[in-house]
């Protein structure tokens, strides 16, 4: 840690394990508890069936790219991708359509919603970092997903030589379906991982109507906190897919706990990351960057995008890549005068890029359908760099007319 005292060391540890655990922590335990009630209750089968079956074969990648962004926003992306794999397989052999033809829409959605939209760790960090408006990232990451999904998810198929000859290997099966007398509602399914974005951006809105002196505000701002939309999330969870399925309480204590174990190596995944972007403020390379890039003719939100890419191909982990970028790029935002909002948008699809076989996403993408590396770069490689490059073209644009 050249240019750190020994003594900063352990304290400087110390704050960056704070920094993003102390925020984090509870949000992760949440999403991951609602993925997992979801599962378990069928209320994801319940999304994929009902948007399949409204929107038709003709419109099923379209149908696949807002439940692979749903699927995002709700859980952490390797088990959207988990879930959502089997289940795309099954309804491309019902529907008689190469597979690979759905997973490409599927896992560009599911990548994006994961990587732009709180409470997940990565846009999350970026938030708080840049002291960002939550609800205005919801709006505007929805003007950034929307065409981007579309060319990564739809458009590049067409450019992709064998895509339907890939073959299915023996890791991925069709997924087993409940009966639909089993599972919950589509309203109740949408609702309840939609809940903390709906919250949040209500409270925002309601923020404005009111003075910020009254109790009606500060009750918004309670309601609309991100731990607190989540919790709230959490407990319409447990009981319209627990208790009122007629679940008892030791069932659903069990799903919490495995939740719950689930993500034990995930937090420490983002805490190193804590500790990563904790040495790179106190060591003032954040601000030796600044200085320097700002006798560069390049728009700092390109210079973000380049930061969150470079880290993330070498780390091979999208928060992390994140979480570590927030304390490169957060001197900027003043030193420019940028928007926040769109420096967390460009953080965000920056961390959301092609990687190398060494990242998790490349390998549970190879594994799980039994591809070669050659034909993992050929589609995750290609939806993950358009995503990233498509989105980053949208916030620059955006920027223009801010």
């Amino acid at each position: 840690m050249e240019g750190m005292s020994i003594t900063k060391i352990v304290p400087t540890i110390e704050a960056g394990l704070s920094s993003v655990l102390g925020t984090l922590a509870l949000i992760l335990i949440f999403g991951a508890i609602i993925g997992k009630l979801m599962t378990e209750s069928g209320a994801s089968q319940q999304i994929a069936d009902t948007i399949v079956s409204k929107m038709g074969v003709k419109l099923l990648p379209y149908a696949l790219l807002i439940i692979g962004t749903i699927f995002g926003m709700a859980m952490f992306y390797e088990v959207a991708f988990l879930i959502a794999a089997p289940l795309v397989i099954s309804i491309a052999k019902e529907a008689k359509i190469p597979y690979m033809r759905l997973i490409v829409p599927t896992v560009a959605g599911a990548t994006m919603g994961h990587s732009i939209f709180p409470p997940q760790p990565g846009p999350m960090a970026l938030v708080t970092a840049f002291h960002a408006d939550i609800s205005q990232v919801y709006i505007f990451g929805l003007i950034v997903i929307i065409p981007t999904i579309i060319c990564s998810g739809v458009l590049i198929r067409r450019f992709i030589p064998g895509l339907d000859e890939m073959p299915l290997g023996n890791v991925m099966k069709p997924a087993e379906k409940k009966p639909a007398s089993e599972l919950p509602s589509f309203g109740i399914s949408i609702l309840v991982p939609l809940l903390p974005a709906i919250l949040m951006i209500g409270s925002s809105l309601a923020k404005l109507t009111v003075s910020s002196h009254s109790f009606l505000y500060k009750f918004a701002e309670f309601i609309g906190s991100a731990e607190i939309s989540m919790l709230l999330a959490v407990l319409v969870a447990m009981w319209v897919f627990g208790y009122r399925r007629h679940q008892t309480g030791a069932e659903i204590t069990n799903q919490l706990t495995s939740a719950i174990e689930g993500i034990s190596n995930v937090l420490l995944v983002i805490a190193a990351g804590g500790v990563m972007k904790e040495v790179i403020i106190d060591t003032g390379i954040g601000d030796t960057l600044v200085s320097f890039v700002g006798k560069l003719p390049v728009s700092p939100l390109i210079l973000a995008w380049i930061i969150t890419v470079l880290i993330r191909i070498l780390t091979g982990q999208g928060a992390v890549a994140a979480i570590t970028a927030a304390g490169i790029v957060a001197p900027m935002i003043a030193a420019f005068n940028v928007n926040p909002v769109l420096m967390v948008l460009a953080c965000a699809v920056g961390s959301n890029t092609m990687t190398l076989m060494y990242d998790g996403g490349f390998l549970l993408f190879q594994q799980s359908f039994g591809i070669s590396i050659k034909d993992t770069f050929k589609t995750w490689g290609a939806l993950e760099f358009t995503n990233s490059f498509v989105g980053l073209i949208v916030i620059l644009g955006l920027d223009l007319v801010m």
